[in-house]
């Protein structure tokens, strides 16, 4: 359970500066309660005085913030089905150091090339400042055991979080990259202010994490949110989970792969032949490029995912009636190509009643998962330590 400090803490992390009136009745504490731990977390040199807040006709109260400066960072370790980003955040979400783009492959090396290229990146760096590790990943994720279980006890991504962990001798948490991202756009991005929004985690496969009535919703096993494997699909493509007829396989950037695969395959002039020629592939970064230049192969590409998603929004509006539909992850990029064509297949298959009030709207958010991921880490930390290191310190 946190103590009122680290509530403080963390309420500073997500929502700065904020007053005292604010912070209580953020972490729903008294007014004088708030006034004791602000004066200790001052006396630590954990927290600033910003002056006054602007009037507002009363007496102008005093506005805190993390003192950045002083206070540690936070190691940011993405991982989607095939790639890596790591990156040191500090208090504010800046980026002191990210190192993206680290090929991996699901076999049995993968672990310790993790391992070996977080050891690379921390090389010149003093760990002791180092506050906590975030771990975000694709899978049915339990952030509580801190175990991933889509992955078979023997294998050692099960158990990633202990591994590095272990390996670091710094506090870890691991949380699944949908929900991260449902944070990050809550706390931080377009979701910011929504009690009732649907974060589309658009990458390899379709995410979903889910903002409801204020609060992050899980379901009972933490599990909610595999919005992929909605039986949607008319195609009889085997998905990833092993079942047919998932929204995956005509909804997701490999799916979008695939088709301007098929379309250069077949002879259709296209910018990306050349690419596909020399190396027999196109990248998603290739083929998001592609469309943004004008192709007409990856246009369709995209477009093509983009009707089937707005057909699965529909079915989640049906049920869920959120306020917003935020798209987020790596397709956001190309938000201007899908928005389109999921609001002409919202409106082929949704009730106008029920949709009518619910707003489609592309993340501007820049390394959601990143943000997202160093969030859990920050939210979960024990706060407390840092006052013992400064009352040591004075």
């Amino acid at each position: 359970m946190k103590t009122l400090n680290q509530a403080i803490l963390s309420a500073l992390y997500y929502q700065t500066p904020q007053s005292i009136a604010e912070l209580s009745n953020a972490i729903g504490k008294s007014v004088p309660n708030v006034t004791r731990s602000i004066q200790e977390l001052l006396k630590d040199n954990l927290i600033s005085s910003e002056g006054l807040a602007p009037s507002t006709g009363g007496r102008r109260a005093i506005h805190y913030s993390l003192n950045i400066e002083i206070l540690p960072i936070v190691l940011a370790i993405a991982i989607d089905q095939y790639n890596m980003s790591i990156s040191l955040i500090d208090l504010s979400n800046r980026t002191i150091k990210e190192q993206k783009h680290i090929n991996l492959h699901q076999n049995e090396g993968s672990l310790q090339r993790i391992i070996a290229s977080i050891d690379s990146f921390l090389e010149n760096e003093n760990k002791s400042n180092i506050l906590a590790i975030g771990i975000s990943m694709p899978g049915f994720v339990d952030s509580e055991k801190g175990i991933n279980f889509s992955y078979a006890v023997t294998d050692p991504l099960y158990n990633i979080k202990d591994a590095i962990e272990r390996h670091l001798h710094i506090p870890t948490y691991i949380e699944n990259d949908s929900t991260v991202i449902a944070i990050a756009e809550h706390q931080f991005g377009k979701a910011k202010g929504s009690n009732n929004a649907l974060v589309i985690n658009l990458n390899w496969g379709v995410g979903l994490g889910m903002i409801l009535e204020g609060s992050l919703f899980k379901g009972h096993s933490g599990y909610a949110g595999e919005f992929s494997h909605i039986p949607l699909s008319n195609q009889n493509k085997l998905c990833s989970c092993g079942k047919r007829g998932c929204l995956e396989v005509e909804a997701s950037l490999i799916a979008a792969l695939g088709y301007a695969s098929e379309q250069i395959e077949n002879g259709q002039i296209s910018q990306l032949t050349a690419n596909y020629g020399q190396e027999g592939r196109i990248s998603v970064d290739q083929l998001i490029a592609a469309a943004l230049n004008g192709d007409q192969v990856a246009i369709e590409s995209f477009a093509k995912i983009g009707y089937m998603l707005g057909k699965g929004i529909a079915t989640l509006i049906h049920i869920i009636n959120p306020e917003k539909v935020i798209i987020s992850g790596k397709g956001s990029e190309i938000g201007q190509i899908l928005l389109p064509q999921i609001q002409a297949s919202m409106l082929e298959f949704s009730i106008q009643r029920l949709s009518k009030d619910t707003s489609i709207e592309i993340s501007t958010l820049h390394n959601a998962q990143i943000i997202g991921t160093a969030s859990i880490a920050v939210s979960s930390s024990n706060w407390e330590i840092l006052h013992k290191k400064q009352t040591e310190t004075n």
